[in-house]
């Protein structure tokens, strides 16, 4: 037992305590994960120090990790952004692919590649590497910004034209190699797989979404998990049984969930497995180098990738200006789209395997989208800091207040009761885009009946926050009744996406200094305007003129603001850890000009006797919790 429990384990170990090492080295370097993957799988290949030698049964894992990425990919999506996105993503994002595909695909056969294996070339480097990519546009902040939507547009196309690659690569493959099967048994073998999508259609469309409900209700929260993971795979494994791709079912799962009120929750108990397994995959593809190869290769590959670098800059910059980019967002654009892809270390085995390529030309050709991984971050950071000092030296442009042709970006709403459905109301009455999450089953599907779009999540997990699009979103509301909870939120927001407006309703004056001490930017108390309203009408009611009343509410309303400000700056607030004495001494703003009167004597008999009660079910409770 401890033989195979060590057997089992020193290979996880080697494969953590390399990516541990490489990733954050590589990330610090500017090089992006991907390339720390590579390079740690490299190090502990057979190319390296020889801890793990097998590199074939790793990737069977492995694969798994694209399987997921291409589900996550289907998650994203949806009919509306697609319609919205089509010039970007159909028009830019095809004409990239095809030109880049062609101009590859002729160098590759200029340099003695079969035909077949010139074109699975091309292909494979017409991709982008999207990792790469969404990674430096979200440590630049510019995923909004004009070259940010239109390089995502293109990755966007990429990832869907990833599908249709896998299922085609096939019939490439030279003839032969199997015998031929009679027309019957082709015939059998396509009704099976229509067979298969078509039962895939379906579940996505009647059992899917109440499935997730009914474990929303009943489930824990790894149930939920093993459920995401069970639709995943259970969609690939399908598609791998009649012969067709396990990714292809795996997107089609993500797809038909596109819409659903779980997608977000969905997302966020995919990425950890995505995320690990994806890096396992590229370490995997690292141990699979030959390490002699790129040695005596080296003076090639570099030359090689930093004409494929450029040729693929030169091509998307041509194009994007063609379609209307200004100069600078078309060259930011196309040097994030320089490296090449994921997928080429899916579709160069893929041909290999199939006889379209030969091994050297697989070999050259992987090590090469390696290099491209390493050295387009560099290129791309090059670009980006030549672009700024050229801005720098132009004079600033005069400013116009009614321009906001850049603004851009979304408010993302957690919680959907009372409070939060009012909130939302604003917000849509303005034409404001808004994404609404709640963990609670009964009000999405109230909400659903009213015509709501209302996402399951939950919004104490930083996973779902950013899976729900906090890290764009320019303000986030927080309107959950859980006074904890809100609390959690806001310190994990200010923590996480420090660009984000925080906005949160507050529960009473104590949870309100919580909320500011944590970092919102606003904060109001649940019955703070209600209760003035209410108690102007009273002085309404009473004969009081109406412009006396609001001004009696707004010096009422100052001073509680003045009295807040004055409590959080002195520290009268103890932090929540605090549980001994009271956290803060209730005053009135407005001390009552007559001596309070004392109970009658019956009304002193009923408070006692309720107080009375009240004790004796805390010491009960108290019992009963020893």
């Amino acid at each position: 037992m401890t033989e195979h429990a060590d057997g089992f384990l020193l290979p996880i170990l080697v494969f953590c305590a390399a990516a541990v090492i490489a990733v954050p080295l590589f990330n610090r370097a500017g090089l992006g994960a991907v390339v720390g993957y590579l390079a740690a799988g490299v190090a502990i290949g057979p190319s390296g120090f020889r801890l793990v030698t097998d590199a074939g049964s790793v990737r069977a894992v492995a694969e798994l990790g694209v399987v997921l990425l291409l589900f996550v990919i289907g998650l994203e999506l949806k009919p509306s952004r697609l319609l919205a996105m089509r010039r970007d993503i159909f028009g830019l994002g095809a004409l990239q692919f095809a030109a880049t595909a062609l101009a590859v695909g002729l160098a590759a056969w200029g340099l003695g590649v079969s035909g077949r294996g010139a074109a699975v070339i091309g292909v494979a480097f017409a991709m982008s590497a999207t990792a790469i990519a969404l990674q430096i546009l979200d440590e630049r902040g510019t995923l909004q910004t004009t070259h940010g939507q239109r390089t995502f547009a293109v990755l966007l196309f990429q990832d869907m034209a990833i599908v249709p690659i896998l299922a085609l690569v096939p019939l490439l493959a030279p003839a032969g190699g199997a015998p031929e099967g009679d027309w019957r048994d082709a015939l059998a073998a396509t009704g099976l797989a229509v067979g298969a999508l078509a039962a895939i259609v379906l579940a996505g469309r009647y059992l899917l979404n109440p499935m997730f409900r009914l474990l929303a209700l009943f489930g824990a929260r790894e149930v939920m998990t093993a459920a995401a993971l069970l639709v995943v795979l259970g969609a690939a494994v399908a598609m791998q049984w009649v012969g067709m791709s396990m990714a292809l079912g795996a997107f089609l799962a993500g797809l038909l969930l596109s819409e659903s009120n779980f997608r977000h929750q969905l997302e966020a108990d995919i990425e950890p497995f995505r995320g690990l397994l994806l890096g396992l995959f590229f370490m995997s593809v690292g141990m699979g180098m030959d390490g002699r190869l790129i040695a005596s290769q080296a003076v090639f590959l570099l030359a090689a990738a930093a004409a494929l670098i450029a040729g693929k800059i030169a091509l998307a910059y041509g194009l994007e200006r063609w379609l209307g980019s200004r100069p600078a967002d078309a060259l930011r654009s196309a040097a994030l789209l320089a490296p090449a892809g994921e997928f080429s270390f899916v579709l160069l085995p893929l041909a290999a395997g199939l006889g379209i390529l030969a091994a050297a030309h697989e070999a050259t050709a992987l090590a090469l989208a390696a290099m491209t991984m390493a050295l387009g971050p560099l290129a791309a950071r090059g670009i980006e800091m030549a672009i700024r000092r050229a801005e720098e030296r132009r004079p600033p442009p005069e400013f116009d207040p009614d321009s906001f042709a850049d603004a851009s970006g979304c408010v993302l709403v957690i919680g959907f009761g009372r409070f939060g459905q009012l909130c939302t109301q604003m917000l849509l009455a303005e034409g404001v885009d808004v994404i609404v999450i709640d963990r609670d089953v009964t009000r999405i599907q109230a909400a659903a009946r009213f015509g709501f779009k209302i996402y399951y999540g939950d919004g104490t997990r930083l996973d779902v926050l950013r899976a729900a699009g906090a890290g764009t979103a320019r303000v986030v509301a927080i309107c959950v009744d859980d006074r904890a909870a809100a609390l959690s939120i806001a310190e994990l927001v200010r923590g996480s996406f420090p660009l984000a407006r925080i906005h949160a309703r507050a529960y009473d004056r104590i949870h309100a200094v919580d909320l500011l001490n944590a970092g919102v930017d606003y904060q109001l108390r649940e019955t703070v305007l209600s209760a003035l309203e209410f108690g102007r009408e009273a002085l309404v009611g009473l004969g009081v003129a109406p412009e006396r009343a609001d001004e009696v509410l707004e010096e009422v309303r100052e001073r509680d603001r003045q009295r807040l400000a004055d409590q959080q700056a002195s520290g009268a607030v103890l932090p929540q850890s605090v549980k001994i004495g009271p956290r803060l001494t209730p005053e009135p703003l407005t001390p009552p000009r007559s001596a309070p009167q004392p109970l009658s004597p019956e009304t002193r008999d009923v408070v006692a006797e309720q107080a009375g009660r009240a004790a004796a079910g805390r010491a009960a409770a108290g019992k009963a919790a020893e």
